[in-house]
């Protein structure tokens, strides 16, 4: 199991010098991987709360962060399919250059229609166009000449240099069937989204390793990436990661204990448990816990240093 972390990223907390602090630490501690998402915008008046508000670009996040560190791996989960895919390559092309070759490409589909009518893209289609748009990617990381004639994209022949000498491995998102086997047949691996309900993560997992054998690919070969929606909160400590007794109670208070939520022990054997049932990489994303959203700055860095310190890998390890 990998384990990685989410950079200061949405609201009041995420400053540069945030971003900075736990980035270097999270090297210095082994972290595998610096994690980033994407929300372009928050139409007024939505429910989704309150850690879409303000958020920063993840690609020229990574890029600071890039500058700051030197060995740890840069992971976006996801960028959406709204911009050419052209741009994005190149965009991605000179990340993963100046860094050494450490970008991790997650890519999205999204699902805000306000984006996509905001960005000029369409909404019908996506499953299509993002099968589109990661071939396109690829061409432009790898050919000589880059030439497309798709059904959503054009790209006349031409040269986009420079190539990253190393390709970027590419995630895909997505909990539906359809978007589970696209990632199995043509992806370099699969990552959760906030959403997702981790106690049918294992499932979710065999369906994409089912569709990369039935493509003629090695899944064992995938990555299994889990962003961890991770909440210390010491009361809600149970014995067991359904929520203490292992019967999906937390043993007489009739609360259960969500996964990654209680004290660092608790938290601990959830990692341990999402890699029994498949998960290969698992980053912990404090930017979805509201209370750190909503503290002042300094209280919510305190924490979230704090957690980087307790779930670090060399404890896991141990």
């Amino acid at each position: 199991m990998r384990v990685g972390f989410a950079v200061p990223q949405s609201g009041p907390w995420a400053t540069p010098e945030a971003m900075r602090r736990i980035a270097t630490r999270a090297e210095e501690l082994g972290y595998h991987e610096l994690w980033t998402f994407q929300r372009v915008l928050y139409p007024v008046g939505h429910p989704m709360g309150p850690v879409y508000r303000a958020v920063h670009d993840p690609v020229v996040t990574l890029s600071y962060l890039a500058g700051v560190t030197s060995r740890i791996r840069l992971g976006v989960a996801v960028v959406n399919a709204f911009v050419p895919p052209v741009l994005l390559a190149k965009q991605l092309a000179t990340l993963q250059i100046v860094s050494g070759g450490r970008l991790t490409a997650g890519l999205g589909l999204g699902w805000l229609r306000e984006e996509f009518e905001a960005v000029g893209a369409g909404f019908d289609g996506r499953g299509r166009r993002g099968e589109e748009y990661v071939e396109v990617l690829r061409k432009a990381w790898t050919r000589e000449v880059v030439e497309h004639d798709g059904e959503f994209y054009r790209v006349p022949a031409s040269h986009m240099d420079p190539r990253p000498e190393r390709v970027p491995p590419i995630l895909l998102g997505g909990s539906a069937e359809a978007a589970l086997r696209r990632a199995g047949r043509l992806a370099d691996g699969w990552v959760s989204s906030s959403r997702e309900d981790l106690s049918g993560i294992g499932a979710r997992i065999e369906t994409v390793k089912d569709a990369a054998r039935e493509a003629g690919r090695d899944p064992e070969a995938l990555r299994f990436v889990c962003r961890g929606v991770t909440r210390v909160r010491p009361g809600a400590s149970a014995a067991a990661p359904d929520g203490g007794t292992g019967d999906g109670t937390d043993g007489g208070t009739g609360a259960e204990r969500p996964p990654l939520t209680g004290a660092y022990d608790d938290i601990r054997r959830d990692v341990a448990d999402l890699a029994a049932r498949g998960v290969t990489d698992v980053f912990h994303d404090l930017n979805f816990d509201e209370e750190i959203v909503s503290a002042a700055p300094e209280e919510a860095l305190g924490r979230a240093e704090e957690a980087l310190e307790a779930l670090a890998p060399c404890r896991f390890e141990a």
